[in-house]
């Protein structure tokens, strides 16, 4: 039986993490590897100012008191005696599409899964309604996942939209869309007068042309994006290279 380890940022304890293992639990051997709280928006961080603490739960989930990341890292090398088949994480409660993939802690979970050597998904609801549609849709993936083949360094970024499984129109292989520059921060004071600040919502999309991942999801397909983790801009390397001609 395939050994699946299961992630999120959403916290041990949310409802679409719970979904995602009752999905999955009769086809694998699951662990749960999870943060103690909310941890969205973490990214690709980890914890290296101090040790962490991996706490085993009455659920027979595993808890850590650090990131995402940390929480794949522990589930590869602290909880089994072999490295699981695939790193699921999710469900996320509420989109990873366009520029979201670059601050998002449920892809950073699956993005370490794939760092060390795993195949990894990345599993999110666009909402918080309908878990049961992003469950099936995991558990159909995650059934045919030995026929995928992906480059080296890729994982797969999932987003479903947030209505019943019968309304779901299809799945669509997409693109990131992006965003527009965010808008300032909202200024507020604290109860003692102090000023404190808001990170602005996420700004209207950019770039949400028909073959991107924010078009699948408005017209109700589940979509389905290739990401990898080389950031290099490659048609750019000759550009700046002419540009340090400067120095000659």
């Amino acid at each position: 039986m395939r050994r699946l380890l299961l992630s999120n940022d959403d916290g041990v304890h949310a409802p679409g993490l719970r979904a995602l293992y009752d999905a999955l639990l009769a086809h694998a051997n699951i662990r749960v590897v999870a943060p103690d709280r909310d941890r969205s928006g973490a990214s690709n961080s980890l914890t290296l100012s101090r040790p962490l603490s991996l706490t085993a739960l009455d659920n027979g989930f595993y808890s850590v008191d650090g990131t995402p990341a940390d929480c794949v890292y522990l589930g590869v090398h602290g909880v089994w005696e072999q490295k699981p088949d695939l790193v699921i994480a999710g469900i996320n409660h509420g989109s990873n599409l366009g520029d979201d993939v670059l601050y998002s802690g449920t892809v950073a979970a699956a993005m370490e899964g794939r760092n060390l050597g795993m195949t990894a998904f990345a599993i999110s609801l666009c909402g918080e309604r309908h878990f049961a549609t992003a469950a099936r849709v995991a558990s159909t993936l995650i059934g045919a996942a030995e026929q995928l083949s992906l480059p080296p360094r890729t994982l797969l970024n999932v987003n479903v939209p947030d209505i019943p499984w019968e309304d779901i129109k299809g799945v669509k292989v997409t693109r990131l869309g992006y965003r527009g520059p965010a808008d300032k921060p909202l200024e507020v004071k604290d109860p003692r007068g102090r000023t404190r600040y808001w990170i602005a919502p996420v700004a209207a999309n950019a770039d949400d042309g028909e073959d991107t991942d924010f078009a699948a999801i408005e017209a109700g397909y589940v979509s389905i994006t290739p990401l990898q983790t080389d950031l290099t801009r490659h048609p750019a390397l000759n550009d700046v290279q002419n540009w340090l001609n400067v120095f000659a």
